[in-house]
């Protein structure tokens, strides 16, 4: 697992508003379904990036097909595809950067690119890789812990 400062991490969740989730599905049992729904529920603005799903709506969202067709603004793009793919969806979000505005890089559990790394770092970017904004969420609001314990942690 990556190491990354609670500090940072808090700041992150803290100053973002929308997120543009590469990845996400429409299943109900895909991981990145229940992370949308945890985040939509906690106020994030949530745009799902699939072309398997473009032009649909899921948990009352518009899905579309690549980072260029996503509205402005953009505070985070968090990229929930296999490790192999980041590196791709990094030069494409790259390619949109001043146009959407994000800052942040955010690769979910299991997804580590010290490639996608060094693009997104080069272009000035913040990277969390292997971690979950969901499961931080949690973890920062109290309502879940490490080892699945409320730690009451603020």
């Amino acid at each position: 697992m990556q190491t990354y400062s609670d500090t940072l991490i808090k700041s992150i969740l803290r100053s973002v508003k929308t997120i543009a989730m590469v990845g996400a599905s429409g299943n109900s049992i895909r991981p990145s379904y229940f992370a949308m729904m945890y985040l939509l529920n906690k106020g994030y603005k949530i745009i799902p990036v699939n072309p398997a799903w473009r032009a649909r709506r899921f948990l009352g969202q518009k899905v579309y097909a690549s980072l260029k067709d996503v509205p402005a603004p953009v505070d985070m793009v968090d990229i929930f595809r296999d490790a192999q793919y980041a590196p791709q969806i990094v030069q494409e979000a790259l390619a949109e950067k001043d146009r959407l505005g994000f800052k942040t890089i955010w690769m979910q559990l299991g997804v580590v690119s010290p490639e996608a790394e060094k693009l997104a770092q080069s272009a000035g970017l913040t990277v969390i890789m292997d971690r979950c904004p969901k499961i931080e969420h949690g973890r920062f609001s109290g309502e879940l812990g490490w080892m699945g314990i409320n730690r009451k942690v603020h």
